[in-house]
């Protein structure tokens, strides 16, 4: 039985997992869900690492947001199947945080992006999200795609650059300065890995291609490391280190994520960043674009899960659950967090029968960090930029792109290649603003070319008799709205010589706004100085109740609101004297 929301509490998180248990749960599809969660996690490991050195920060703080949000959206969130953590599409937003607030400026952000996010499914704008154009999410995704490949580079090639910088261009032109001083061994093992990456797939043997490429490439780097004078990658023990006891160690640490306040991270120089009203000034731009793409990809997601299973997602209590995720895990030293769509659709090909698959891929990953973080130093940058570069390739959607360029209109296209083009050039947020904006505008033109009006001088269909002498209609189609009211409303500007009645059929007309209830006023107002009388007719539905709410009623004589054409012309013909029934005329309202 589905909860009473009117009668009873009803908590707007959580859904998905209340849904599966209601609907029965058992050992078997324990079972099941434990093996997806394991599959899953497998995935997640090497994936959640690459994605936080891609974030700008060191890999333990992608595991960390693995665990603690992957497990928290699970059990709080909306959808069924979806996989939370950190994803590929937050590196273009989280690295240029990371680099100038550091990581306490990041993890910062993060929980001020939940907080957002927990408003917005409060606030009940799930929904919303599905009218962002699908050619600006083609766009700016495609566009992301671009920006982390850009960013895997340094590592894949093995150069030495000073730093990374924000803008896109800047970036290839240190990457092609630096070009003469690749370092061979890393791009020998980054090759290789991407190779294992995009061909193991196709041999079928059911172990993970992130695993086993993964694996292969850092056993063979230790061995070339041991034999073959000279040869010697970077890995993640030789670039990142911890502090345990006072004494500096390399690699990740071996332990649980310790609870703290997220402000009391080291900042971009090192000492602590410190909480105050300037800094929350600064993050809250930085917090609203995590948020706004947050929510977005994580309702795709589910969107996603929903088509492969024939389930149905709750967006509001997504949108909660990953606010929640996205609050707490800051707090461990997680960074942002959202559905991830690969590893969604991996736990859903493992057979993943409810939300607590995605609990024991938490679980997974956080025992593989307890027991096997020493291992995990070999692991190579160089193998790390490969993956992150096939993700890239994957997330750029190229068939999609392309296909869009090939069959949609050209305002379509517009909409897709600027939004593109904004960011990787620019960024985001600046993207997608942009991207509503013109793609809201140019369905505005499309509806506006659909709203006209036009003299009727041919006899009306719905009229069993022509009009009388000195009696014009007009009439009036579409979306009277402010972006097409002049327009359908020009017909009536030169009406030539004065008629004795004007007849302005709406019954076309589905939708009026205040611009266009102005314009309509402004065209009866005229005819009436004009000592014309003028009938409306048609006025039923939104249209007669905004003309009921601005007062505009039925004056004898001089302006009569009809239903109907036919009825309309009844009422006119009274009034010019050409009706034989002499009847006084009954006040109508409008209906």
């Amino acid at each position: 039985m589905k909860p009473d929301r009117e009668h009873s509490l009803y908590l707007p998180f959580g859904t998905a997992l209340r849904d599966k248990l209601r609907g029965g749960y058992n050992l078997s599809k324990l079972r099941e869900d434990l093996l997806a969660g394991i599959t899953v996690g497998i995935v997640a490991v090497p994936l959640s690492m690459a994605l936080a050195i891609g974030s700008g920060v060191p890999p333990q703080y992608g595991l960390y947001t693995a665990i603690v949000a992957g497990l928290l959206i699970a059990l709080t969130g909306g959808s069924r199947y979806s996989v939370s953590g950190p994803t590929a599409a937050f590196i273009v937003i989280l690295h240029p945080i990371a680099e100038k607030y550091g990581l306490g400026g990041l993890v910062t952000a993060s929980c001020m992006a939940g907080i957002i996010l927990i408003g917005m499914g409060v606030a009940r704008m799930g929904k919303l999200i599905q009218f962002i154009p699908y050619p600006v999410t083609t766009g700016f995704t495609a566009g992301i795609a671009v920006v982390i490949a850009s960013l895997q580079f340094k590592d894949f090639l093995g150069l030495q650059l000073a730093a990374q910088p924000e803008n896109f261009v800047e970036r290839l032109w240190l990457v092609g300065q630096a070009l003469p001083g690749l370092h061979l061994p890393d791009l020998l093992i980054g090759a290789l890995t991407l190779a294992l990456l995009i061909l193991w797939p196709r041999l079928k043997t059911g172990l993970p291609a992130p695993l086993a490429g993964l694996a292969i490439a850092t056993v063979l780097a230790w061995l070339l490391g041991r034999t073959v004078d000279g040869f010697e990658v970077a890995t993640i023990a030789s670039r990142f280190s911890y502090t345990l006891g006072g004494e500096t160690l390399p690699g990740i640490p071996p332990f649980l994520p310790s609870f703290g306040l997220p402000w009391q991270l080291p900042g971009p120089d090192g000492p602590v960043l410190g909480l105050s009203l300037g800094l929350i000034k600064d993050l809250l731009g930085p917090a609203m674009a995590i948020a706004m793409l947050g929510a977005i990809e994580s309702l795709l997601c589910a969107v996603v899960a929903d088509g492969m299973t024939g389930t149905k997602h709750d967006p509001d209590a997504e949108l909660i659950g990953q606010g929640i995720g996205n609050v707490v895990a800051p707090f461990f030293g997680g960074i942002a967090a959202t559905g991830a769509l690969a590893r969604t659709a991996a736990n859903i090909r493992a057979g993943a029968r409810g939300p607590l698959a995605a609990v024991f891929h938490a679980l997974f990953v956080l025992s593989v960090l307890l027991a096997l973080a020493p291992l995990l130093g070999y692991l190579p940058m160089a193998a790390l930029a490969a993956l992150l570069l096939l993700v890239a390739w994957n997330m750029s959607e190229l068939k999609h792109f392309r296909h869009i360029i090939q069959v949609a209109p050209g305002s379509d296209i517009l909409v897709l290649l600027v939004c593109f083009g904004l960011t990787v050039l620019f960024d985001m947020v600046v993207a997608i603003s942009v991207g509503v904006v013109l793609a809201a505008l140019l369905f505005m033109n499309r509806m506006a070319a659909l709203t006209g009006g036009k003299h009727v001088e041919a006899d009306h269909p719905h009229l069993e008799s022509p009009l009388p002498d000195g009696v014009r209609l007009y009439e009036v189609s579409g979306s009277l709205f402010f972006g097409a009211a002049e327009k359908a409303m020009s017909a009536l500007h030169d009406i030539g010589v004065r008629p004795r009645a004007v007849i302005i059929d709406i019954e076309a007309v589905t939708v009026m706004d205040v611009s266009g209830l102005v314009a309509l006023d402004s065209a009866i107002e005229r005819l009436r100085s004009d000592e014309v009388l003028v009938a409306v007719a048609g006025v039923h539905g939104q249209p007669a109740l905004l003309m009921r709410r601005a007062g505009l009623h039925n004056v004898p004589g001089k302006l009569l609101l009809s239903a109907s054409l036919p009825q309309a012309l009844a009422r006119v013909r009274h009034y010019l004297g050409e009706t034989a029934t002499g009847r006084p005329l009954l006040t109508e309202q409008i209906s």
